[in-house]
């Protein structure tokens, strides 16, 4: 791809080629050093170490942007033996080949502190100039498991997504649908979800050996859609306390969808899905209003979807504003699907919403 960010590309992808070997490293383990955050959700050895190499790599670079990502390192200065196991872990890289572009935090506090400027980051505004958005293991609770997971980077001008790159090391370059926790790339080589804004969405080969050449396909833009019975959904109905299911399942019902969509718990993988073409749509309602997303679970990765023709908003139909903040405070679940026919997805969503008795959910 030749775009104005062809360097942030090659960082990116550098980093996240060096990122997935981290996790593998991990994820092969009995012990991958899971603890539990504040909100219930899980965190490893991995996410510490990960977010720190991003955060070291991409400082390196560009030595003047900013960073938000998932982790703060409070749990690591707390407790000694944590910290030592994401430092070794790190340290394992420097016997690995990878890219030249990569770099290592220098100490074990410089590594607290490059995690802790993505742990108290916030994206700004209009006028925030260039901030990186880190997810080090999208999918944490499966990847615990050695199912799917995802390593989400992306870049905001301001609140304006302009670069994508994901990795996703359990599924492959040629992956069909539908994607499933349990979709693992038989290769083991995994594929790298990338999109630049304007310059459309492609994908590539995580591992590449020395002797090959890279393969990188183009996305086929979505055809022009008038029907709904060609909806191709990914969710995580059924799996998740956070949803709304029973308005859901009517939701696919009302638009003549046959499948409920999949077991995908991390959303990265589920714009990573869409992005691929290997689904078409989403639509997600939270339980309570005053739930919403987070923003290093949708930042650039929602790109690889609209660069290929897909529309994103929220119940309400309002865009995606990515710059009030860590939490997406301005938007309420999401609702996503070729542009053509997403104004009768949405229709539909708050159709059915209202009928439910949970009109409270819309604005």
């Amino acid at each position: 791809m030749d775009s104005p960010y062809s360097q942030e590309l090659q960082v990116a992808i550098g980093a996240i080629q060096a990122a997935a070997k981290l996790s593998q490293g991990v994820i092969s383990k009995a012990d991958k050093g899971v603890i539990a955050k504040d909100d219930l959700s899980p965190v490893t050895v991995a996410d510490f170490a990960i977010q720190a190499l991003l955060t070291a790599t991409v400082h390196h670079a560009f030595p003047h942007d900013r960073f938000v990502g998932e982790e703060a390192a409070a749990e690591l200065r707390e407790n000694p033996v944590l910290l030592e196991r994401v430092w070794e872990l790190l340290q394992s890289l420097r016997d690995e080949e990878v890219s030249q572009l990569c770099r290592l935090p220098e100490s074990r506090e410089a590594m607290c502190e490059m995690i802790d400027w993505c742990g108290f980051g916030e994206p700004g505004g209009a006028r925030a100039g260039r901030v990186w958005v880190f997810d080090p293991i999208d999918g944490t609770k499966t990847f615990v498991e050695g199912m799917a997971y995802a390593i989400n980077v992306a870049l905001l001008e301001g609140s304006r997504q302009v670069l994508s790159v994901v990795g996703c090391p359990t599924l492959a370059f040629d992956a069909i649908a539908p994607v499933t926790n349990t979709s693992l790339d038989p290769t083991g080589r995994g594929c790298i979800a990338f999109a630049v804004k304007g310059y459309g969405t492609y994908v590539r080969p995580l591992v590449v050996p020395s002797t090959a050449e890279v393969q990188v396909r183009r996305i086929e833009p979505l055809a022009e859609m008038e029907s709904s019975q060609i909806l191709r959904p990914v969710s995580c109905y059924n799996m998740l306390d956070s949803g709304v299911d029973d308005v859901h399942n009517i939701i696919m019902q009302r638009l003549n969808v046959e499948s409920q969509g999949c077991d995908l718990l991390a959303w990265v993988l589920r714009w990573v899905t869409l992005g691929l073409g290997l689904a078409n749509m989403t639509v997600w309602v939270y339980k309570k209003r005053e739930r919403t997303g987070k923003i290093w679970d949708h930042a650039g990765a929602m790109l690889l979807f609209e660069e290929i023709g897909g529309y994103i908003t929220d119940i309400d139909g309002k865009p995606i504003d990515l710059g009030v903040g860590r939490k997406m405070t301005a938007n309420h679940g999401f609702v996503a699907a070729p542009k053509a026919i997403h104004p009768l997805v949405l229709k539909t969503t708050q159709e059915v919403i209202r009928e439910q008795g949970k009109g409270h959910l819309l604005a």
